[in-house]
């Protein structure tokens, strides 16, 4: 199987519509269960558009395509934390369920450790719903650990009940 990660910017739309795509898809197959379809539609529509996407871009996060046999599979979102100076905020990493345990993830996990290491953030992290049990063990299992629980209202009557996730990544001078 031949991979390859592909950069989205706002200068490639069609990037922009297959992530969006492919969150749909994912989302829904992933999320429905674990927090409910009404609170999927919310939040796809929130942050997963591509009118969400395009303005993630247009304020400095990246994004990654990945494709498999020149499918998309999965995708990255990531960027400095604005807030923390030796955070990097893995905001998005997911992968179409009939791709997962092929080392995809991984890649893109890779890529997001490469990322914050060469803006020299040595804190990589993010939150996943508490209840996402398989992926909390799946974060885990590279290195991981829960930081603190954050329940935040996102609009709409809905809200996300997460663990921060967070771990160390090398730097380009550590």
């Amino acid at each position: 199987m031949t991979p390859s990660l592909e950069t989205v910017n706002p200068s490639t739309p069609a990037r922009i519509a297959t992530v969006a795509r492919l969150a749909r898809l994912i989302w829904r197959e992933h999320y429905s269960p674990i927090i409910g379809a009404a609170q999927v539609e919310y939040m796809l529509a929130k942050f997963q558009s591509e009118e969400a996407i395009g303005s993630a871009l247009a304020a400095g996060q990246e994004y990654w395509l990945l494709r498999v046999d020149g499918e998309p599979a999965g995708y990255l979102g990531l960027a400095p934390d604005p807030k923390e100076a030796e955070a990097c905020q893995l905001s998005k990493i997911y992968v179409r369920a009939e791709r997962r345990g092929g080392g995809w993830g991984r890649m893109l996990l890779q890529k997001a450790e490469e990322r914050a290491a060469a803006w020299d953030r040595p804190v990589l992290w993010l939150t996943v719903n508490r209840h996402n049990t398989e992926s909390l063990r799946w974060y885990q299992r590279r290195g991981f650990r829960v930081r603190e629980e954050v329940v935040a209202e996102i609009g709409g009557g809905f809200v996300m009940d997460d663990y921060r996730l967070e771990k160390s990544v090398e730097g380009p001078d550590r």
